[in-house]
């Protein structure tokens, strides 16, 4: 967790925080977060992922369906069906 967290701040120092490297960094800092059931605290983390990689990448990008599939499925793990169908809508 402590390398996840160091890995986000020097991405973020090194190309701005909306870069998609920061992105990706974000993403496997809120799968962590996920797979330790501490669900509240990954998915601002998976919702920032995907500001960043729709403005990036744009909103048909490949990698922006995965993150919409990431936040699904946590929303899935925190009973809110509702949004599991939107992503993060």
């Amino acid at each position: 967790m402590v390398v996840a967290k160091k890995a986000l701040k020097v991405a973020e120092r090194e190309f701005g925080s909306d870069h998609p490297d920061v992105a990706t960094d974000l993403n496997n800092l809120a799968d962590l977060y996920r797979a330790q059931g501490r669900h509240s605290e990954a998915e601002p983390l998976h919702k920032r992922t995907l500001a960043i990689c729709e403005k990036a990448l744009g909103p048909e990008h490949p990698d922006v369906a995965t993150v919409r599939e990431n936040i699904a499925a946590l929303h899935s793990k925190m009973g809110k069906p509702e949004d599991t169908k939107r992503g993060a809508e």
